[in-house]
Parts: C-alpha cells; sequence; structure tokens
C-alpha cells in the first residue's frame, strides 16, 4: 500500500514526544484497542502522560482500562495515576511503563485498580499494514494542530488474556490497533472514530476525525473533518487542509454524519450508539480546566464509497466494532463519569 512518508519518520513519531520537565503543558497516549470478532465486547488500554502547564513537577502517569460488554450492559472501567518518577516514556524506542505496567514492541502486561474495577491484561498482538497518518505530514511537526495523533499498528491482532472484575476473558484473534496521540492541549470540541476491520470487509480500516479547536481567546476554527480510509488494497487520504475544511459533518453525543471527497472518489459515513454503550470519563488539560470524553468501542458504523471515475460503490458496516468518542466541555450529555 503506497504511503507518502517513510516508516522511519513514522517510527520515530511513535516514540515518546514529551520531554521530561518541559515547562509547555502536554498530554501523551500510548492506547491499544481490540474488538471481539462477532459480539459486542472490546477492551481499551491506554499509558498516559499528563503535564500541566508551567507545572512540570506535577506530571503524572495515567493508566487506563475499559472492558465494554454489549451484551450484559456492564462495563467495567479502571484508572490509576502515578507520579511521573514512577514511569517511564521510552524517547528512543517504543515503550512505556506506569509502575510495573509495561507496554512495549507486540506485548503489554499490567493491572489498573478504580472505584468502577480491576482490569488486568497479559496480551501480545501483532500486525503487517503500514502505519496510519491522520494529518498531512508536515503538520506532526509544526506547531498546529496543537493536537496530533497516528495509529502504529491498524489491524492489530490480539491474544492473551483479561481479568475483568476476577472473571478471565480470553482474547483470541480480537482485532484492533496501537495507537499513539499527543500534544499541548485537547481539541476543544470533537468526535473521533475508528474501525479496525468492517464485518464484511475485514481488512478495511477507517480513522476518522471532525473537530474545532481554539484559536485565541473565543476564537474558534471552522469545523474540519480528516478522514482516511482503506479497503481493497487502496488508501483514500481525505487530510488535505482544503478537503478537511470543505467536509461535511454533524454529530451529537451518540451519532456522527460525515461526508468527503476528491476528484476521484466521495466518502460517506454515519457512526452511532445508544446511550448505554458509553462511559463518560474526565480527560485533563495541560491549559487548564477537565474535558468530558463520552468513549465507547462497540458502536456502529456505515460507509459508502462512491469511485467517481468507474462509477463503482461500495457500502461497508459493521454492528458493533467501531470506536467512537466525543470530546466536549458540555456537563448535560447524562453519561456517567466512571473515571
Amino acid at each position: 500500500m503506497h504511503t507518502d512518508y517513510s516508516t522511519a519518520d513514522v517510527s520515530a513519531l511513535n516514540r515518546t514526544q514529551y520531554r521530561p520537565g518541559q515547562r509547555e503543558g502536554h498530554y501523551e497516549s500510548f492506547y491499544q484497542r481490540g474488538n471481539h470478532p462477532t459480539e459486542p465486547r472490546a477492551f481499551w488500554i491506554r499509558y498516559t502522560i499528563f503535564s500541566p502547564a508551567d507545572m512540570p513537577d506535577a506530571a503524572i502517569g495515567e493508566l487506563w482500562a475499559v472492558y465494554f460488554d454489549g451484551v450484559t450492559g456492564e462495563h467495567v472501567v479502571a484508572k490509576e495515576e502515578y507520579p511521573i518518577a514512577e514511569c517511564a516514556f521510552d524517547r528512543e524506542a517504543f515503550g512505556a511503563r506506569i509502575a510495573d505496567r509495561v507496554l512495549e514492541p507486540g506485548a503489554l502486561r499490567g493491572e489498573a485498580v478504580g472505584t468502577n474495577g480491576r482490569i488486568g491484561w497479559d496480551l501480545t498482538y501483532k500486525g503487517e499494514e503500514p502505519p496510519l497518518l491522520l494529518l498531512p505530514p508536515k503538520m506532526y511537526t509544526g506547531g498546529f494542530p496543537k493536537a496530533k495523533s497516528l495509529v502504529g499498528v491498524p489491524l492489530a491482532v490480539y491474544d492473551g488474556t483479561l481479568t475483568v472484575d476476577g472473571r478471565t476473558v480470553d482474547i483470541d484473534g480480537w482485532t484492533g490497533s496501537q495507537n499513539h496521540n499527543w500534544g499541548s492541549r485537547h481539541t476543544d470540541y470533537y468526535a473521533f472514530g475508528q474501525v479496525a476491520g468492517f464485518d464484511d470487509a475485514p481488512d478495511s480500516f477507517l480513522e476518522i476525525v471532525t473537530g474545532r479547536t481554539r484559536i485565541a481567546g473565543p476564537v474558534m476554527t471552522p469545523m474540519v473533518t480528516f478522514l482516511v480510509l482503506r479497503h481493497q488494497d487502496r488508501e483514500y487520504s481525505l487530510v488535505a487542509p482544503r478537503r478537511a475544511l470543505t467536509a461535511k459533518a454533524d454529530f451529537g453525543y451518540f451519532y456522527w454524519n460525515f461526508a468527503g471527497g476528491d476528484d476521484t472518489v466521495s466518502i460517506r459515513g454515519r457512526f452511532d450508539a445508544r446511550p448505554e454503550h458509553f462511559v463518560g470519563l474526565n480527560y485533563y488539560n495541560p491549559p487548564g480546566g477537565i474535558k468530558h470524553c463520552l468513549n465507547t468501542k462497540i458502536a456502529a458504523c456505515e460507509v459508502e464509497i462512491v469511485n467517481k471515475v468507474t462509477g463503482r460503490t461500495d457500502r461497508l458496516r459493521t454492528a458493533n466494532r467501531a470506536l467512537m468518542e466525543i470530546l466536549t466541555d458540555d456537563r448535560d450529555h447524562g453519561i456517567a463519569i466512571r473515571a
């Protein structure tokens, strides 16, 4: 699959960007997520740095774990926080450690305990797909946007076990991804989505974000949508600024419609999930304040791809394998904050 960036470049981006002691505020997460092959069950495990602006001594490591169970309707959430001195985030190679919980190439081991539950993990993962960038490559080294992300291993396949409130969950060929995001502040308002394999197209992968962010004071950017879809050995990368600005999207707490394209393709689709599929999380913002993240990994998604050259139309769908997150300052969404 053709990409316009080198493996070496992405390898460097998939390492820790945080500089110990830096005064500029910073958040950075390495997260893994996987979905059961057929059932609405999923896990999400995140190793995070949070360093508030102008307070480097207050930096911490956050360990997050969520197990989504759409069969029983009972989702388990765990989070721990540690002083940054008890953590190690590698700037020279891919890897992270929070206390004795380890993330390394192809494996992660650990446990998180919170007021809402206990989750342990002993997992391996592998994947052959090239990394995916959701922004134009030059934006990863510039000052704008303040938030950046990439998928280090799309279509990662996970094996091993989870221990969820004392119950063993066998992870046997669950598909997901290894991901990395970082920045000096969170995007102020966004919808973020990912599908690692559709029900009828297991080798297709979608990564998309719609959002707007504050430039100065009350001034906000227009709404933009960055979208990358890999399907049938092609990568449709709709990330150029002009494409991002002209894409159409609207979203609420539990739905998201989007449409974009270029001279060769038109892509439109929808994410949706019921309120009971979400958990609410507090995301600390480096400049100050707390964002609410409405988070699910068992949403539905459908996508229509129209090839403008051949006229062919493909339709992709997953009933419950989509990642969907809404980040907001609103407090009237009705989703309980679990961590």
